[in-house]
């Protein structure tokens, strides 16, 4: 079956104009009557919790922290993309969108993409009225810097915890609802199943994780803002508690799953030290923005890379890529340090490592920051202290993590750095509306399988989390409840209700009843390994193949062996962690079924049977120019549908960053 993406007819640039002019609108007294559930509250969520909220609409939200301040878009350090064109280096909305399309290998859908471009310049007003933060120039003005995949400087940002101070000015917002009473605010709740009535999506079942009582909620709508599903490689940038349930279920009660394969790895990430280690620490892309990556030209040197001479040193992004040089997309940079390190010139202990190296930054600056002192003749230390100091302003907190880390130094030393699993650019298939093949259930930010296609350029997710909550949803979802103005509210006791929660409770005294001897983190981390060798930054036939059977193998295992300690009714994290395990054990065998039912490589999907000669992904446009969107059959059990990618204003090519 070929999907319709309800994509708006006309000119591109004119699409989402004629569509917000055009789509249908709720009065305000009627939105008093609608109740929006929102699952999720980082800068998806809490943006659209907030807007639906200040519109009028009854909104309850849910996280599963203790507060919607702990989401995991947090973490996102380096900055949020804007076509504004602060530098007058030649940006427009036209290359923002461009830069995107091109980076996710022409794999992602126009109409959305270029609505992205079209916002992007809203996005940063909206936070800068709520407060937030973002770096300045002198004068007073908002700074940019430069990021992957990308020739102008667009990256706004705060330091390196743009997430975080975007997060907080979301936070704000949600919480001037939830004091004025529009928003109902749900912490320690987690969503295991939606509700459907005559096909629509009219609530969810949600645990309470304190108690472990189960509650249900009714919602005209249900919107899932819950993130990417990284963690089932077990080791990835992301926190500990990200998980794929919520998708997972929805993608169970007939949500398609779009392009699952598509992993980003993200090129800049602390290596890892050992197998005891449960999560990976990301250094900022933005510090490729200064910092030169490289290896030593000789094969297994063991030298220290401070007494490693300039000529011994191969620069080889710079060498391979001329005109990006460093800030190839992440894609590129993963893959040429992986293929330094598979042949023999990674550095560090474990090999699986290449430097970051800060110190012609360092003097750079330097030199800038005497001139502008009349230092004429100011020696090498002070060049350096000057230097160091206008480093410390720019990625400070990321060099002092990273030194809390690993005990290195790296205004002395250069940083060890190495691919790590980080964005998913796959999740539940949305149309242009941002609503799932179920009417009425809507996939905001990462939890859908976005704008980025099959890759995603730097600053960009922080970029689509706040335009679909703030901008986007807010027209879409109205479109669809001006005709919800009738349904009055459902009774919970309602038999849809009943039996969606009977479900859920037979899935947990199920898991309960096993009553094993392996625990849930040595199931999670055995899916892990399977995953990053067979499924990770290269992928072939036989491996996928392989994966497959083991993964099967494994959820047999788990479902007979697993050892779940205490009680359902009470705070049982081990219990919540199980939940998702087993839909990670699931998960794991579609992303590896769509990845080899793809035979190119394109973005992340890097498949070694499809490759240039240089070593680049190869598309194969005439068999794969569509979104793969998986319906659920059963277990083990997926078919696929498929979106017809269309380019009417850009052409597709070979990549190059040459």
């Amino acid at each position: 079956m070929t999907l319709n993406s309800k994509t708006p007819e006309g000119p591109l640039g004119s699409k989402w104009e004629d569509y917000k002019s055009k789509c249908r609108l709720v009065n305000p007294a009627n939105k008093r009557h609608l109740e929006v559930i929102v699952v999720g509250t980082g800068l998806a969520g809490a943006s659209a919790a907030a807007s639906l909220g200040e519109m009028g609409y009854k909104v309850k939200a849910f996280c599963f922290q203790d507060s919607p301040r702990r989401a995991h878009s947090i973490a996102a350090q380096g900055g949020i993309n804007a076509a504004k064109n602060y530098q007058n280096d030649g940006d427009s909305t036209y290359r923002l969108f461009y830069d995107t399309i091109k980076g996710g290998d022409y794999r992602a859908r126009e109409g959305n993409v270029h609505r992205l471009a079209e916002v992007s310049a809203n996005i940063i007003d909206q936070c800068v009225a709520q407060g937030v933060p973002f770096a300045r120039e002198y004068g007073g003005l908002l700074s940019n810097r430069s990021f992957g995949g990308v020739q102008v400087q667009r990256t706004f940002y705060a330091a390196g915890q743009t997430g975080q101070q975007l997060l907080i000015g979301a936070y704000q917002a949600l919480e001037r609802q939830v004091a004025l009473g529009n928003v109902k605010e749900y912490t320690r709740h987690e969503m295991l199943e939606v509700v459907k009535i005559d096909g629509k999506a009219r609530g969810i079942i949600a645990r309470n994780l304190v108690t472990g009582e189960l509650e249900r909620h009714f919602g005209h709508a249900v919107l899932l803002c819950t993130g990417g599903y990284g963690n089932v490689f077990y080791l990835s940038t992301n926190a500990m508690g990200s998980n794929v349930t919520a998708a997972w279920k929805a993608h169970k009660n007939g949500a398609y799953f779009g392009n699952p394969c598509y992993t980003q790895i993200h090129p800049t990430c602390i290596p890892v030290s050992g197998d005891h280690q449960s999560k990976l620490t990301l250094m900022s892309e933005s510090l490729r923005n200064d910092g030169r990556i490289w290896v030593p030209k000789k094969q297994n040197d063991s030298r220290k890379a401070n007494d490693i001479p300039e000529e011994e040193r191969d620069y080889y992004l710079e060498r391979r890529y001329p005109a990006f040089g460093n800030l190839v997309p992440r894609d590129v940079a993963s893959r040429a340090a992986k293929e330094r390190c598979d042949a023999g010139y990674g550095v560090g202990a474990s090999k699986q490592a290449v430097y970051l190296d800060y110190a012609s930054a360092i003097e750079r600056y330097g030199n800038s920051e005497a001139n502008k002192l009349g230092l004429d003749n100011a020696g090498a230390d002070k060049i350096k202290e000057l230097g160091k100091e206008v480093v410390k302003a720019k990625y400070g907190n990321l060099f002092e993590m990273y030194e809390k880390i690993t005990g290195e130094n790296p205004y002395e030393v250069p940083m060890r750095i190495y691919p790590a699993v980080h964005y998913t650019m796959g999740g539940l298939w949305v149309d242009y509306e941002l609503m799932t093949t179920v009417p009425g259930l809507y996939a905001l930010g990462e939890a859908n399988f976005s704008d980025h296609g099959a890759n995603r350029l730097g600053a960009s997710a922080l970029m689509q989390g706040l335009a679909d909550g703030y901008f986007v949803i807010p027209y879409t979802l109205g479109n669809y409840l001006a005709d919800e103005i009738r349904t009055k509210s459902i009774v919970t006791d309602h038999e849809a209700f009943v039996q969606a929660e009977n479900e859920v409770r037979g899935r947990i005294e199920k898991l309960m009843s096993i009553k094993g001897k392996q625990s849930v983190e040595s199931f999670h981390k055995r899916l892990g390994k399977i995953m990053w060798n067979k499924c990770g930054m290269a992928r072939n036939a036989e491996g996928l193949k392989e994966a497959v059977q083991e993964i099967q193998a494994l959820r047999k295992e788990f479902w007979e062996d697993v050892f779940i300690p205490g009680d359902a009714m009470e705070f049982n994290p081990e219990l919540d962690k199980a939940g998702r395990v087993a839909d990670f054990l699931e998960l794991g065998e579609l992303m590896c079924l769509d990845a080899l039912n793809r035979n190119e490589s394109c973005g992340g999907h890097f498949r070694e049977e499809y490759q240039t000669e240089e070593g680049e992904a190869l598309r194969q446009d005439d068999q794969y120019m569509y979104v793969a969107a998986w319906e659920y059959k059963g277990d083990s059990s997926f078919e696929l549908h498929k979106e017809d990618l269309n380019y009417d204003v850009v052409k597709p090519t070979q990549r190059s960053y040459k």
